[in-house]
């Protein structure tokens, strides 16, 4: 077929799209999973105060570890050998968790699998972006993002199901749900291409053109790049199109709403439980992570709507309701029930912005250093969000709460830049627009 009939056909939801996308959700899902695992392990062995600080700040210690190897490693080998690695080391953090009976293997196997999970999250950021087909690439990226919070999810369940029983056999349950998991994104792995945006702009147009040809013919490829050029002079056309934005905002915009998102929704979801209700840590977890979970289908608009727009929602609604929480702290203290409502309606906003912030900054670099660039702001914002869990140890619920608006302000700040003088990524603007590539 001629170049030019082939450029006009429209492009098309394939066989390796659906192996791709559920292969970034199920890995979306095993990060939150082990994410959480901290928060659930501090009831595992007797410890103090001091002791279970360091654990709850486990977690984003060596998930920005992870996150700050796999980020130029993606660049420089290719995202699919890093997806190889981290999924090795999954496997063995989960066989070691089985037999974590003590404090430091605790330490030593959650380590692993947060290494291997930071490295897979930022990998899948850079990538879904490059590979996902143009018109569904904002809409598969926030329901991926989604996994997210139903890898919380079943963490909740798994650990409120098995809270009355011995803690080896919670342990157990939890390491053998996480390998049936690996199994099938193991699966799913083998059936999907190298990035193809990659393998182009590092030079390697022969492999480039195999995977093509191998996942998805040739013509169907030709029908994607003609969709992205033709949103691509769409944008152009408007004035949100011609801005270019300097290195300077992005970094502020995604530094300041990636950290808010890693702190406030933290010390809300993991922190709070374990200082101040450990009784409703599995509860809080599953509470949060589930609204999250059913709020996060307004993904399935990601490509329509602004997304200047949610941005500015998600962090103007988390921080007000955080207020709102703070103000009726009297109130809820001494009715369970309001808490709930409070902490579910929190989430909502949270979901928004989160959901938002992660797409936007793994969209708007240069393909080459996309996983550089994102690790670097990942590792920045999170390990800001291990300084806060020490910051708020001994916090009364009143000044931990304030704290926490604080946080909310602070990314709130980035989302109004952004909202200024930042370039619309969503309302279909093509990934050559998003990451000021044109």
């Amino acid at each position: 077929m001629s170049t030019s009939v082939a450029t006009a056909r429209e492009e098309h939801w394939t066989r390796t799209d659906s192996w791709l996308f559920w292969s970034f959700g199920l890995g979306m899902l095993l990060e939150n999973y082990i994410f959480s695992l901290s928060s659930v392990a501090t009831q595992w062995v007797p410890m103090p105060k001091s002791l279970q600080s360091l654990l709850l700040a486990w977690s984003p210690i060596w998930l920005i570890i992870g996150i700050a190897v796999a980020g130029p490693l993606a660049d420089r080998v290719g995202r699919k050998n890093t997806f190889y690695t981290t999924m090795a080391l999954y496997g063995l953090g989960a066989i070691g968790l089985v037999f974590s009976n003590r404090y430091w293997l605790i330490l030593l196997f959650l380590a692993m699998l947060l290494f291997a999970a930071g490295g897979e999250m930022n990998t899948i950021m850079a990538v879904s972006h490059e590979m996902m087909p143009h018109k569904h690439r904002g809409k598969t990226m926030m329901l991926e993002l989604n996994f997210i919070n139903l890898g919380g999810v079943i963490l909740g369940l798994v650990a409120l199901s098995t809270a009355y029983q011995h803690v080896a056999f919670q342990r157990a349950m939890i390491a053998i749900t996480l390998l049936v998991v690996l199994i099938i994104l193991f699966f799913a792995r083998r059936n999907t291409p190298e990035s193809i945006r990659w393998l182009e702009r590092t030079g390697q147009h022969e492999r480039a053109r195999a995977e093509i040809e191998k996942y998805y013919g040739w013509e169907e490829y030709q029908a994607r790049q003609e969709a992205a050029r033709r949103a691509t002079e769409r944008a152009q056309a408007r004035e949100d199109g011609q801005k270019r934005v300097g290195m300077g905002l992005k970094l502020f915009t995604t530094l300041t709403i990636s950290f808010a998102g890693s702190a406030g929704f933290g010390l809300m979801t993991y922190v709070l439980g374990p200082h101040f209700f450990p009784k409703l840590n599995a509860a809080i977890i599953l509470v949060a992570t589930g609204t999250g979970f059913v709020s996060g289908f307004f993904g399935l608009w990601a490509d329509r709507w602004s997304r200047k727009w949610l941005l500015l929602i998600g962090y103007l609604g988390s921080f007000i309701m955080t207020l709102v929480i703070w103000a009726t702290i009297p109130a809820w203290s001494k009715s369970l029930a309001l808490f709930w409502i409070l902490l579910i309606v929190l989430n909502v906003f949270v979901n928004i912005g989160y959901l938002t912030e992660d797409t936007l900054k793994g969209e708007v670099w240069p393909t080459k250093r996309r996983g550089t660039y994102t690790a670097l702001v990942r590792f920045v914002s999170i390990g800001l969000y291990i300084a806060t869990i020490y910051i708020t140890q001994n916090f009364g619920i009143n000044a931990y709460t304030m704290f926490n608006a604080l946080v909310w302000a602070i990314g709130l700040a980035g989302a109004i830049a952004w909202f200024i003088g930042g370039n619309e990524t969503g309302k279909g603007a093509s990934l050559d627009v998003a990451s000021g590539e044109t």
